[in-house]
């Protein structure tokens, strides 16, 4: 009897994984991964911020965790995360306002600012927690000001 090729069955594998995926749109595919990345930032921003609050204890190692993994989020390139025809709000499909491809380059900008600031925190988590929550307002600052112009709100 012979042995699959790990290759093989890993180039199966993935044929049959991507199946689904290529059967999505490229908007689907796109709203999927905007989500999952501002999930990822809600989580670890959620650490941070229940910190902040004095909600969950300080720990130096977990803030700076958090605030490792928020600087690498918000510096991924988003490029294709927003093509045109993604902006479908129907059935729950996104939140994001026409304004995103309307006015894209303030939304760009907006982006630079997350990423500014998470920077900013990531310096300043494990430091102490003074530092974190200084950071967390410019952080908070930088998701808002986005989010007011370019998100419905969650009803």
């Amino acid at each position: 009897m012979k042995f699959i090729r790990p290759a093989l069955l890993a180039a199966a594998a993935a044929a049959l994984c991507a199946g689904p995926l290529l059967a999505q749109g490229p908007a689907d595919m796109a709203i999927k991964a905007r989500k999952g990345l501002m999930d990822n930032l809600a989580f670890n921003l959620g650490t941070l911020g229940g910190m902040a609050k004095g909600a969950i204890p300080y720990d130096a190692k977990m803030a700076q965790t958090a605030a490792d993994n928020l600087a690498a989020l918000a510096s991924v390139d988003q490029a294709a995360y927003w093509p045109e025809g993604s902006d479908d709000m129907s059935a729950d499909n996104t939140r994001a306002l026409p304004a995103v491809w309307d006015k894209h380059d303030e939304f760009l900008k907006h982006i630079v600012a997350l990423n500014e600031a998470a920077g900013k925190m990531k310096a300043a988590a494990g430091t102490d927690l003074a530092s974190l929550q200084g950071a967390m307002g410019t952080v908070g600052g930088a998701c808002g000001g986005c989010h007011k112009t370019f998100r419905a709100p969650d009803n």
